[in-house]
């Protein structure tokens, strides 16, 4: 008990460290991604933890009812992962949205490939995801379990100060990833 403290407060304090050091411009290393425990899946994400930017960017004019297929097409697919276990039929879902630039899409495929043992094209999809949406948290989670599977634990902590810096250390985001972490090397993490 006193030895998993003292590796929280450690964690905590190495986090913060990397907040305040690291560049403005995230690095990403190989990986992607883990995936949540399956008695507990997540549900749909289409948040980010960044506030709403003041500044107008380009909108794409669509229908409500463009909105709503999008949202049942991503719900389906989501079913598609985490009730079915159908990863393959999930990415051609995902794909056929046509919504590839949408960090929840792109993370849900890039899982998805993980799942199938495709780790380069997960590493892509989290990257993408990332890319969309520098602040979207469930994507920071997925990439640092991944990392700890690679054995890059340095890189999983990195992700961790993200997602304190986003939404801070009371998330289930960080409190999953917190304690992957914890976790002996070499242990089966099952994400």
């Amino acid at each position: 008990m006193i030895k998993s403290a003292i590796k929280l407060a450690t964690l905590a304090l190495f986090s913060t460290a990397l907040i305040i050091s690291s560049p403005s411009i995230p690095a990403f290393a190989a990986g992607g991604g883990g995936d949540p425990p399956s008695a507990n899946p997540p549900p749909p994400d289409n948040r980010s933890g960044a506030k709403p930017s003041k500044a107008k960017k380009k909108a794409t004019k669509q229908s409500s009812v463009d909105d709503d297929a999008f949202r049942q097409g991503y719900r389906a697919a989501h079913a598609t992962i985490y009730e079915r276990g159908d990863y393959a039929g999930a990415i051609e879902q995902l794909k056929a949205l046509g919504r590839d630039d949408n960090a929840g899409v792109a993370n849900l495929i890039g899982y998805s490939y993980r799942k199938l043992g495709d780790y380069r094209l997960s590493q892509t999809w989290y990257e993408r995801a990332l890319k969309a949406d520098p602040n979207h948290v469930l994507t920071w989670q997925y990439y640092g379990l991944w990392q700890i599977e690679q054995g890059n634990r340095d890189q999983a902590s990195y992700h961790l100060s993200r997602i304190a810096a986003i939404c801070g250390t009371g998330c289930e985001e960080y409190r999953s990833l917190a304690a992957a972490l914890e976790k002996p090397p070499g242990t089966g993490l099952v994400y």
